[in-house]
């Protein structure tokens, strides 16, 4: 958006109000940027206070998967699903459902369950990952309770530039990555394919075999990956944008069984998503735009099911194979207008179809639901002065059931669900580097097709009539430059959750089986309160120095004696680097998590791990690097029964062009 004059329009505010690439990012590992320039097509505004990890963040601490890349941020906690193998992230102590994951605005999860493996969405092709906390843009559409994580792909700048890159690392793995694009001016295009291949991870030396686990290389902990992406665009003229993008992944991978009681032989032949995404921003006059984002999303994964560790050929495909083949189409509509002197207001809407088809290995359709999902919001951005920002957004969300097929479930199709959200921002610039703000926002998330519909291998009652999760989120925050080099911020906020959707169990037990079934309700309410504290700049010319701190507090209120499982109270993480001349780079990254909570009755041990790394510039364009992870070999786990990797060494070479 452009101001007509001095008083028509909050300069800074405004821009970043309309464009991500003016979004304040947390100072914990990346840079404060805010820029006049166009907003690239699929960057989401209105998060004035979002964080980002850049792609110097991704490559600096090798972050090659998106999980990894986001625990970088404070705020953000990493777990992993023991049972699936599944990376996935805590933001304040919301799960990867309640703050879900979008590519340039489009969201990505899977339709089923509502999930995202974060393992199988590698970094390469990112410009950087923009994470909102409580208060997001009305753009984003539903479901976002806890905030949203936002993917924005790469935009070549010049007529020809890319970068490709090698590794070889523990476990026998070896990746490869190339990017390459070109911008003409009228038109620009970017393709990237990545590769990764290992063999297993290596547990740490002083972790104590088990009957289901030896030590050394973890078992059945394999994984692939490739992926390619090409994004082709026009730009007309100084103000339109007209994208079309394409993804295509596929994945393989090996279930690690629980190193305890109750473990599981899975394997997973494939876990594959195919995209198509058109994206576009017109001018209409001086004072309206328009954007508009059309997509499909096709996700397939395959289970095998082995009777035990030594995986044998599989004689009951019915009972012991599935696949899923989920699909996503949508779209959404936005009009802003600042026709209105010092406000731009803005109409968005978001429609999408969520369907999920289940077969047994020969191929018979087990299960079949369909859903469509849609919203209308308003957002309304007004500059009281010259330093003010106030930002009000509401937004109407319905869930309307389409299919539900189910043998031997006599379900009837459920009624629409709907939920109503407000919110407001205050934002005040004290100086150019410097804001203070605050913000409240009201949010739901509407429960997925797995919240309402899983029978989990007959030990579940099915409940089609399922509510929406919602929350008041509260934040006060500040944003700046205290000295020279330096980038600190501070945020204080609370989240109050309520018919947060949870297992009942039958009374007098605390398991769920075949003969006494649980069933998934809204009888949930949670607090979480929390501090968030970062800091980076340079000590001096050769040395720079960062880090972050975070408190999370979650009180279970309804049911005080059960466990809010998965997130550590504290989380700091620190690190430093140091320039040896011009061509060598010397860096450390720290990281600490406090206990956590398993279960009710099994709490994972605090642990604190160290990575090391040197990188030498050959030129200025050819590098090469070498590091350890994990340096002390801290045997630590994220879940319980499923062990971290120990100490791991890497080696990569990349060039640019």
């Amino acid at each position: 958006m452009k101001p007509h004059n001095k008083t028509n329009t909050l300069w800074l505010a405004c821009l970043l109000a309309c464009s991500a690439t003016a979004t304040a990012e947390t100072f914990s590992l990346g840079e404060l940027t805010v820029t006049a320039t166009k907003p690239q097509v699929g960057e989401i505004g209105t998060d004035q206070t979002s964080s980002v990890v850049t792609q110097k963040d991704i490559k600096q601490f090798n972050r090659d998967n998106v999980g990894d890349a986001l625990n970088l941020l404070s705020g953000v906690t990493l777990t992993n699903s023991g049972m699936r193998n599944e990376k996935m992230i805590y933001v304040r102590g919301f799960d990867a459902r309640q703050v879900p994951l979008f590519i340039d605005g489009i969201p990505v999860y899977v339709p089923y369950d509502g999930y995202v493996d974060l393992n199988r969405f590698t970094t390469a092709d990112l410009a950087a990952i923009q994470v909102s906390k409580g208060f997001s843009s009305v753009s984003y559409g539903p479901n976002t309770l806890g905030g949203a994580i936002n993917l924005i792909s790469r935009k070549p700048k010049t007529k020809f530039e890319g970068d490709v890159s090698v590794g070889i690392a523990s476990g026998n793995e070896k990746q490869a990555q190339a990017n390459v694009g070109t911008n003409q001016g009228m038109w620009y295009a970017q393709a990237g394919i990545s590769y990764l291949k290992s063999d297993g991870y290596p547990l740490s030396a002083s972790f104590t075999p088990t009957a289901t686990e030896d030590g050394g290389t973890r078992n059945n902990s394999y994984r692939k990956d490739d992926k390619i992406s090409i994004k082709f665009g026009l730009t007309p003229n100084a103000s339109d944008e007209y994208a079309i993008s394409y993804y295509k992944q596929n994945g393989e991978k090996g279930q690690p069984p629980s190193t305890g009681a109750g473990a599981r032989y899975w394997k997973w032949p494939f876990w594959d998503k195919e995209s198509l995404y058109f994206l576009s921003n017109t001018q209409l006059g001086d004072n309206e735009k328009l954007k508009v984002r059309l997509y499909e999303d096709k996700y397939g994964n395959g289970l095998d099911i082995y009777a035990n560790a030594s995986y044998p050929t599989i004689t009951n495909p019915v009972a012991n194979q599935s696949t899923y083949d989920d699909k996503t189409r949508g779209g959404s509509v936005e009009l802003s207008t600042t026709r209105l002197a010092r406000q731009e207001i803005k109409l968005v809407t978001n429609y999408k179809v969520d369907k999920h088809i289940a077969r047994d290995g020969v191929a018979t359709i087990t299960e079949s639901f369909q859903d469509t999902l849609s919203s209308y919001a308003i957002e309304d951005n007004v500059a009281i002065n010259d330093s003010t920002l106030l930002s009000l957004g509401i937004t109407r969300h319905t869930l309307r059931p389409q299919e539900v097929y189910k043998p031997g479930s006599p379900f009837t199709l459920p009624d629409a669900k709907s939920a109503t959200n407000g919110q407001a921002g205050l934002y005040y610039d004290l100086t150019a580097d410097t804001r203070l703000y605050a913000t409240l926002a009201q949010k739901s998330r509407l429960p997925t097709l797995k919240d309402r519909y899983s029978a989990r291998f007959a030990t579940y009652i099915e409940n089609a009539a399922l509510r929406p999760e919602t929350s008041i989120n509260y934040e006060i925050g500040y944003q700046g430059t205290p000295w020279d080099a330096v980038k600190a911020e501070a945020a204080i906020f609370y989240s109050d959750i309520t018919d947060k959707i949870q297992t009942a169990y039958q009374t007098g037990t605390t398991t769920c089986s075949a003969g006494a079934k649980c069933q998934m309700q809204n009888i949930g309410k949670v607090s979480s309160t929390g501090i968030e504290l970062g800091m980076r700049g340079a000590a001096n010319t050769a040395l720079e120095l960062g880090g972050n701190y975070t408190l999370t507090v979650l009180k279970n209120v309804s049911d005080p004696a059960t466990k809010l499982t998965g997130i550590p109270r504290h989380k700091l993480t620190a690190h430093a680097l140091y320039k040896v001349g011009d061509a060598i780079d010397l860096i450390s990254f720290a990281e600490y998590n406090s206990s956590r909570w398993a279960s009710n009755t099994v709490e994972l041990s605090g642990f604190a791990t160290l990575n090391l790394k040197a990188v030498y510039r050959v030129t200025q364009t050819i590098s090469t690097e070498v590091g350890i992870n994990n340096l002390t070999d801290r045997n630590y786990s994220l879940a319980d029964g499923y062990p971290n990797p120990g100490r791991t060494w890497f080696a990569n070479a990349s060039m640019k062009f």
